[in-house]
């Protein structure tokens, strides 16, 4: 009597790797810091890792995927512990993403696909399902602490909540990332308090607004 073969199991074929998507995806980064987003090639990242090129592109479509979901891994490390305070709390994400942003891993791969992505519209769209819309997280966990706190008041209107979620963060993305790797100045502890000091003030100015 011959077995049978799910249908369902065998339409799907083998299951994915962490190990091997966390290697590539390393492999990834050291190739981009080595050889820079135009030399870059599937090819040489397959090699790093030690998987066929047919593994890769089974995962990602192109270079430019590859490239995002490898900067957005660094990016799910940064995390937002309750400090007490939401300034205390800004503070401690603000300088965990600012030593982020000096690894030269995280450096180099965010300046190229963010370069990249001025003339491939799909290309953005990726950087922000897989990095910006993943990050947000943190500002959300902040708000909702800060409110059960009684440090802000409880949401009004959702439409200007998610403007306001929106406004927080470009305002710390684009802060840190324009002294970090545009000014090149040092992101420390007193220029994140004073970032953090006009975020809370701020915060409660829209609060009032409604």
């Amino acid at each position: 009597m011959c077995s049978r073969t799910n249908p369902r199991s065998s339409r799907l074929g083998r299951p994915r790797s962490t190990e091997a998507d966390a290697a590539i995806l390393e492999a990834t980064r050291a190739a981009l810091v080595e050889l820079g987003w135009s030399k870059l090639t599937m090819g040489d990242v397959a090699g790093r890792a030690g998987v066929a090129k047919t593994t890769l592109y089974r995962r990602w479509a192109n270079k430019n995927e590859l490239v995002v979901d490898a900067v957005a891994v660094l990016f799910d490390e940064l995390e937002l512990p309750d400090l007490g305070s939401l300034q205390a709390d800004i503070e401690h994400v603000v300088l965990q993403f600012a030593a982020l942003l000096e690894r030269p891993e995280t450096k180099t791969a965010l300046m190229a696909v963010v370069a990249e992505s001025t003339r491939d519209a799909p290309l953005r769209e990726r950087i922000r399902a897989s990095i910006v819309d993943r990050q947000k997280r943190l500002v959300l966990t902040g708000r909702r602490r800060a409110q059960e706190r009684g440090e802000l008041p409880a949401d009004r209107d959702p439409e200007a909540v998610d403007a306001t979620d929106d406004l927080i963060f470009d305002v710390i993305a684009g802060a840190v990332v324009h002294r970090a790797l545009v000014s090149a100045e040092p992101v420390d502890e007193n220029w994140v308090a004073r970032l953090s000091a006009l975020l809370v003030g701020g915060l409660g100015a829209v609060a009032a607004l409604g």
